[in-house]
Parts: C-alpha cells; structure tokens; sequence
C-alpha cells in the first residue's frame, strides 16, 4: 500500500514522503491516526505542486541542518554512566544507555535534538566503550556521530 505521510513517522520516513507499507498498518494505523493518506494519483499532483512551492524554502531548512550538522561533528560526547567493578564483572552498566541519555548530553553542549531523530547502532547499550549514532536532521541531511561511555569515578 502506498501512503503520503503527514507527519514524520519513526522509522518510516518524514513528512510528504511517498512510502510503502503493508496493508494493514496502513489502513488500521497510520490513516486513522491521521498520520497518512493514500498515494492516489491526485494525491500525488497534489504533493508534486506542494514540493515545487516548497523548494526555496526547503532550501534554507537544508542550509540550517548542514550548519547544526558540522557542529555536531565537532563535538566530543561522553556519557557517565554506573558500571560494575571488579575482573569479574568486566564492563557492564547499571541500566542502559538509550537515545533520551543522547538528547540531554545534546542539550548540555547547547543542540536541542529531538530522540525520534536519533538511531543508535545496535539499540541500547549495555557496556562501556566507543558506539555510533545516526542522526537525522533533515530527510537529505544526517550525521554519523561517534560518543563514548565511561564509567562513573
């Protein structure tokens, strides 16, 4: 079933992309939660004339992602978090780290970002060490981000 989507959806795509999806997560919940309409072919002009008027601005909403992108890159992340002590135990955290623990060390340098946006390469993390993020500001614009988490001294 092809949808239009109204509004960003998480894993799915932004709004006014043209996706795919099955039958019945279309029809029972992304159309009812008025999230999607169908992809019809007048539906479809209609989106094409939408995008043209919206290029230009588009265009500047591209330029400011590029812009929090490069500074992100600049950014060194390191998240504290409680792990077990002793040869035994290795390097296991108390908890996890998950995207909303991502969110505050972004808010602490000064990005706000919302977690929908955030993907962490393998789902929460449960160890100490280096991991990657994806992080994506714009339909065209994302940042792989490299964070690292330590420890509590």
């Amino acid at each position: 079933m092809e949808l239009i989507l109204k509004q960003d959806v998480e894993n799915l795509g932004f709004k006014d992309d043209i996706v795919t999806v099955k039958n019945g997560y279309g029809r029972n919940y992304l159309i009812p939660r008025g999230e999607a309409v169908l992809a019809t072919s007048s539906a479809k002009k209609v989106l094409a004339e939408t995008l043209k008027q919206r290029a230009f601005k588009e265009k500047k909403i591209i330029d400011d992602a590029n812009e929090i992108a490069e500074a992100l890159k600049t950014l060194e992340i390191k998240i504290i978090a409680k792990a077990t002590e002793g040869a035994s135990a290795g390097d296991k955290l108390f908890g996890s780290v998950t995207k909303m623990d991502l969110v505050e060390a972004f808010e602490k340098e000064g990005h706000t970002i919302d977690k929908k946006y955030i993907s962490i390469t393998g789902g929460n993390i449960k160890r100490l060490g280096q991991y990657d993020a994806v992080i994506r500001l714009h339909r065209e614009v994302s940042v792989d981000l490299s964070f690292q988490v330590v420890a509590q001294a």
